[in-house]
């Protein structure tokens, strides 16, 4: 097992305020993130950026997809981290239709990081942005851990996505049910 602690962090997002006026009804809300995932089982995965074609095609509807199949392992929620601002992953969540996956925010890269996983994209034009990851988080304890090879801050090795698909963490989740039973 993994079991590192999640870093402490506040994320900056937008909640949906019916008392704010005007077309963009919404105010800013800290989200901290061990607050958040106190107490339950969470699924975190991480990608480049929202709007990308893998992360937009692949990635984000297979995890929301396969929500059910998560919840039947005793997972209480998924979420995605990217880092990109409120109002990017709220548009980009609407694009997508997701339903079940949540979108977190990490518009500064704190949070990625100091997860270790906070690489330079420049040679795309994106600036800072996370390598892709997945893990499954117990009560802010990391249990499994889901890692795309070759991080780098240069692009040699493209885009790679495989190991942190949903898909590893529902065997890894059934393994652990089957050897808990």
């Amino acid at each position: 097992m993994f079991n590192r602690e999640i870093p402490d962090v506040t994320l900056k997002t937008r909640v949906r305020d019916e008392t704010v006026d005007g077309p963009n009804p919404f105010r800013w809300q800290n989200l901290k993130v061990r607050e958040e995932f106190a107490g339950k089982k969470v699924v975190v995965f991480s990608l480049p950026g929202a709007f990308t074609p893998t992360c937009s095609n692949e990635q984000c509807p297979n995890y929301d997809r396969l929500y059910d199949a998560f919840q039947a392992l005793g997972v209480d929620d998924v979420y995605c981290i990217s880092v990109n601002d409120a109002f990017v992953m709220y548009q980009w969540g609407q694009n997508l239709g997701l339903k079940n996956v949540k979108l977190l925010p990490d518009g500064s890269g704190e949070f990625t990081r100091r997860m270790g996983m906070l690489i330079n994209k420049d040679h795309v034009g994106f600036g800072m942005r996370s390598w892709r990851y997945a893990m499954i988080v117990d009560d802010n304890k990391i249990t499994h851990w889901f890692e795309e090879p070759g991080i780098n801050d240069h692009g040699e090795g493209g885009d790679p996505y495989g190991e942190s698909a949903p898909e590893k963490l529902i065997a890894a989740l059934t393994n652990e049910t089957a050897e808990a039973a």
